[in-house]
C-alpha cells in the first residue's frame, strides 16, 4: 500500500510534503517489522542497537555516554537500557577507573551468542525489502544520505 492509500485524505501540498509523510510512514513501518523480528529474541530495537555497539567495541569497554552518542535513536535512558541488558546477563558494567562519574559497559558471552543467533536470521528482515533491486537500494541509500547531509 502506498502512502496516498494509507493516509486518509491522500492530498499533499507538494512532492516534498508527500516525501516527508512517506518517510515517516516508511520509518514506522520498518520499526514495526524490526520489533516483530526481535520479539522472539526477547530484546527491543534499542537493546539490539546497544548490543551491536558493544560488540563493535569489544573487547574494550564503552561508557554509557558514548553508547548514547552512537545510538541510531539516542536515548536519555541509556543507563536504564544498560541495566536491563545487565539483568538479562547479556552485558556487564563497572565504574570507569579514570572517571568515577562514568559507567563502562562490556558485552558478555551471552550477548555475543544472542547477536550471532540474530545475525543468522537477519536475511529474513532484509527480505522485507526484497521488492527492491540492489541498484534501487543503492540509489535510495544515496538519496537518503544526501537528504540527511543537507539537514546537518
Amino acid at each position: 500500500m502506498n502512502v496516498d492509500e494509507q493516509l486518509s485524505k491522500g492530498t499533499f501540498q507538494h512532492e516534498k510534503h508527500r516525501l516527508r509523510m512517506n518517510l515517516l510512514y516508511s520509518s514506522y513501518w520498518m520499526q514495526d517489522r524490526i520489533a516483530e523480528f526481535l520479539k522472539p529474541f526477547g530484546i527491543t530495537q534499542q537493546q539490539f542497537n546497544v548490543l551491536r555497539i558493544l560488540r563493535g567495541q569489544s573487547p574494550d569497554p564503552i561508557s554509557t555516554k558514548e553508547i548514547r552518542e552512537r545510538m541510531i535513536v539516542s536515548s536519555a535512558d541509556t543507563s536504564r537500557l544498560v541495566d536491563r541488558l545487565c539483568a538479562k546477563d547479556l552485558i556487564w558494567k563497572q565504574p570507569c577507573p579514570h572517571d568515577g562519574r562514568l559507567i563502562q559497559a562490556f558485552i558478555g558471552k551471552k550477548g555475543l551468542a544472542l547477536l550471532e543467533e540474530i545475525d543468522e536470521h537477519l536475511p529474513q528482515l532484509d527480505n522485507e525489502m526484497s521488492n527492491l533491486s540492489e541498484k534501487e537500494a543503492e540509489v535510495l541509500n544515496t538519496l537518503l544520505n544526501k537528504m540527511r547531509y543537507r539537514a546537518d
